[in-house]
């Protein structure tokens, strides 16, 4: 259920229509290549983590595989990331509580992130338990978007529900804005599935983490299919893509015209805030222990309760999480805005550290005779035209009026971060330390 609520992302319920209203119904285009393009990169990434699964995941591959700085960038890179999506949940999760029950919005931000902070501290367990039945109740994870229902509703389409797939070429063709414009929503729908690789994560504290982590990613293709590509077929089919709302799925409700679809759309977008907080205190305390377990992070975060829970890091993330939740209230959104840009293109740098350290380690790995549970397929051809389609995707960003901001404010984070991993690296000694690219378990929280 981890690795179900992991794929079910931005561009699900809600986001979708961004990309839709680029694209038209050739948006299916673009979220089959962002979702072949995460099909395989999970497959890179479980080839690693099956062969020696840790907590740390890609950023100690990277450390392994790239060096001390490589790892030391990842992670805080990422941490940053995940600290980030607690302020944009918490506040989405409180506007919905505010409509619906009424309150002060800052009251019920306090209360949401409290609430998942003492579930994140008890046990794993908790965190798995809870991200179950988020994902039962199929929450979307919808980062960096701030989504209320628009006032306007849709009448039913005269054809809808009788007339077959004719909205798939219609009004103006399966690809009304040309090529260039699924590329731009493949901008959109690039970010809609981070968070996938957290199941490689939260499995090596598991009992069983090899069996896991196979059964998830050997499971990726079928569910980026059906909860991705099937669902937005169906939306696109039913309705006119110049006339749905800002949430795709609620615009098909309406058409239909089932009752109460506005609240039924922000119930689950509220299981969704829930779901991405929840996974976001998780993720970004698990990353600053394995951080801590390096000596890239104060060794003060290592510290454990006695259900194995880094109480510390936990902490320390909702804090700062929560320091951005205040700045989100009291800061002009614009300077919110440059903060949120700086990890706008942290999924494709994690994607690119991914593909470079499978790169090296599956070398090492079939140099050795070794046979892990899940093998990346033709590597390393393969891995290497991935590597070049994320660069790719880089630079059509930099061109991208929307996406340049993102992409500027990003990049300059992350020559900051390896900036200051080459110094820490270069100054710090230990002749009897062990080579950090050999494959040495680092251990998890939970183990």
């Amino acid at each position: 259920m981890i690795s179900i609520a992991g794929v079910i992302g931005a561009g699900l319920f809600v986001g979708s229509a961004n990309a839709i209203e680029k694209a038209g119904p050739a948006v299916l285009i673009s979220y089959a290549m962002a979702g072949t393009l995460v099909v395989l990169v999970m497959r890179m990434l479980g080839e690693m983590a099956t062969a020696d699964p840790d907590t740390g995941s890609f950023s100690v591959y990277a450390d392994r595989a790239l060096g001390r700085w490589a790892g030391f960038s990842v992670g805080w890179l990422y941490w940053w990331f995940w600290v980030l999506v607690i302020p944009v949940e918490a506040t989405a999760a409180a506007a919905i509580l505010t409509d619906l029950i009424g309150g002060a919005q800052w009251i019920w931000a306090l209360a949401v992130t409290i609430a998942l902070t003492v579930t994140n501290l008890v046990s794993v367990g908790n965190y798995g338990e809870s991200e179950f039945w988020f994902a039962l109740n199929h929450g979307p994870r919808h980062r960096g978007v701030h989504h209320r229902r628009n006032p306007r509703h849709l009448r039913a389409d005269p054809g809808f529900g009788v007339s077959g797939l004719h909205h798939l070429w219609e009004p103006d063709g399966f690809m009304p804005n040309g090529f260039g414009a699924v590329i731009a929503g493949l901008l959109v729908t690039m970010f809609s599935f981070m968070g996938t690789e957290i199941v490689t994560i939260a499995a090596a504290e598991s009992p069983d983490p090899k069996r896991g982590i196979t059964k998830a990613v050997n499971s990726v293709i079928w569910r980026i299919s059906l909860f991705y590509l099937g669902s937005i077929f169906v939306v696109v089919a039913l309705m006119p893509y110049d006339r749905l709302d800002d949430g795709s799925y609620q615009s098909v409700l309406e058409a239909i015209g089932l009752p109460g679809s506005a609240l039924i759309m922000d119930l689950v977008i509220l299981t969704a805030v829930a779901s991405c907080l929840n996974s976001a205190l998780y993720t970004a305390s698990r990353m600053l222990y394995s951080l801590g377990s390096r000596r890239d992070a104060p060794q003060a975060v290592r510290s454990l309760t006695g259900n194995g829970v880094p109480w510390v890091a936990v902490l320390a993330s909702m804090i700062v999480g929560f320091l951005a939740v205040i700045g989100n209230y009291v800061l002009p959104d614009k300077i919110f805005g440059y903060l949120l840009a700086t990890s706008g293109a942290v999924a494709l740098f994690v994607y690119l550290s991914v593909s470079a350290s499978q790169l090296v380690l599956g070398r090492a790995l079939r140099a050795r005779g070794e046979r892990p549970p899940v093998r990346m397929w033709l590597f390393p051809y393969l891995t290497v035209v991935v590597m070049a389609f994320i660069v790719g995707v880089l630079v059509l960003m930099a061109f991208d009026d929307e996406q340049r901001e993102a992409i500027g404010l990003s990049v300059l984070s992350a020559v900051v971060i390896v900036s200051i991993g080459i110094v820490v690296h270069r100054r710090r000694r230990q002749p009897d330390a062990a080579d950090p690219r050999e494959p040495v378990h680092q251990g998890s929280p939970g183990s």
